[in-house]
């Protein structure tokens, strides 16, 4: 099962340095109550806070799609990131 969560648009006067510690328990809540194998997060190529968010909570950058999305009258290209059940808790390593 794949789990996949679209990006939302940080909101004016959002706290930095938050987004990472949002991303790291959505994805152990998800792991936690479900069966999913994967979770998979996409945000805007322009969009680097988010991605460093995402590389800090432990998503691996996989690739761009290309003309992934289109929002005000244009394609834009997305950056694809993933998180497996096991990139969590390595194997060797205890839980929480």
């Amino acid at each position: 099962m794949v789990l996949e969560r679209r990006h939302l648009a940080a909101a004016r006067g959002a706290r930095p340095r938050r987004g990472a510690r949002a991303q790291r328990l959505l994805a152990e809540y998800l792991f936690a109550h479900s069966p999913a194998h994967r979770v998979q997060a996409e945000t805007e190529t322009a969009n680097l806070a988010e991605q460093r968010a995402l590389e800090k909570a432990g998503f691996t950058r996989e690739g761009v799609m290309r003309g992934w999305s289109f929002r005000d009258g244009r394609y834009r290209d997305e950056v694809l990131y993933s998180m497996l059940r096991s990139d969590l808790h390595p194997p060797g390593t205890a839980p929480g």
